[in-house]
């Protein structure tokens, strides 16, 4: 029997689209860090809720994505590090907390078996557990290097594959947090910048080859929110940086709701860059812009510029129209150097 059918036949066996789960559910639904499953409705069940994991779960946009997530009725496996960050987590009422750093192969298996055990399925992956780092390549030591490209982008790797079969049977949704710093980059951000361009390509390479199957596979691409990425590479290498307090910016309440976005919506696309302030957005287009002009001058195939306008009409033909910027994140925009 085609792979294709067989998935199809086990989602329509399984809940539709994220339905607010009762308080009942909600209840049972809440596990200590790292134990057994909560006596849940099980995947069988037209009513359970889909199951969606989300790596890096402790702070900022995976903590904002986890509350968004369980408050629209999935139920969230809440993945994070520490005690004290299980415990919170397994708080939230829909959400069963795992311990699971994305770097350890033995706790990436344990975080599979127990949602193997546990009889939801996995409709959605959130890779969202990542890592930021300051320094130039004169000034950066090999080992700050090394952890950056094996949290940002050798865990997300690691971790889709191992929930890569759950996922097809469920022909589900698979979604990496990348940046403007995929596309940006500057002098002090050269590892995170070099991980993030990865998690484009990763994104892009996972697309061509699982799309088919009827997975959907995108990235959402923060600008500057707040969270502890900054503060926590700060004390890491022990070092003050002015990028280590970002209170300034607003809560990573717009990257939750792409991230939900993308889960639900019947169409997702691929990107999903998400900014507070313009001038983020702008920055991020012109340098696309400046790669496409590189890519194309000065060489044996170079495109007119009637070409290119054509490319990018038949481009913009089916791309979706400007969205608007909820009021609450207007604030200044930053300087090129801040971590994105």
């Amino acid at each position: 029997m085609d792979i294709r059918n067989v998935a199809a036949a086990f989602v329509a066996a399984c809940s539709l689209a994220a339905l607010a789960a009762s308080p009942a559910l909600a209840a049972e639904g809440k596990a200590p860090a790292g134990g057994a499953p909560a006596a849940v409705a099980r995947a069988d069940s037209a009513s359970a809720p889909r199951a969606v994991l989300v790596t890096g779960a402790s702070t900022g946009i995976g903590h904002a994505t986890v509350e968004r997530l369980a408050g629209a009725g999935f139920f969230v496996y809440a993945t994070a590090r520490k005690d004290a960050d299980l415990a919170e987590l397994a708080k939230i009422p829909n959400v069963q907390a795992i311990r699971l750093d994305v770097t350890n192969d033995e706790q990436i298996a344990a975080a599979v078996e127990t949602v193997t055990k546990a009889g939801r399925g996995l409709y959605g992956l959130v890779n969202n557990a990542g890592i930021a780092t300051v320094g130039s390549i004169a000034e950066m030591k090999p080992e700050e290097f090394d952890l950056v490209l094996k949290t940002n982008a050798y865990g997300p790797y690691k971790v889709t594959r191992a929930f890569l079969p759950l996922l097809t049977a469920a022909q589900g949704r698979i979604t990496t947090t990348g940046s403007i710093s995929g596309i940006l980059s500057t002098r002090d951000l050269l590892a995170y910048s070099m991980s993030k361009h990865a998690v484009e390509a990763f994104t892009d390479s996972l697309a061509v080859h699982l799309e088919p199957m009827g997975l959907k596979v995108s990235v959402v691409e923060p600008g500057n929110y707040d969270s502890d990425i900054g503060r926590n590479a700060a004390a890491r290498v022990g070092r003050e940086s002015r990028l280590g307090d970002r209170s300034k910016y607003p809560p990573p309440t717009d990257v939750a709701d792409a991230m939900l976005q993308f889960l639900t919506e019947p169409t997702p696309k691929r990107r999903y860059m998400v900014v507070p302030v313009a001038g983020e957005a702008d920055r991020t287009i012109r340098q696309a812009v400046t790669e496409l002009v590189q890519l194309n001058e000065g060489q044996r195939f170079t495109y007119s510029r009637d070409e290119l306008v054509q490319m990018l009409d038949a481009a913009l033909a089916n791309s979706r129209p400007r969205t608007a910027a909820p009021e609450a994140t207007k604030v200044p925009a930053p300087p090129t150097s801040r971590v994105q």
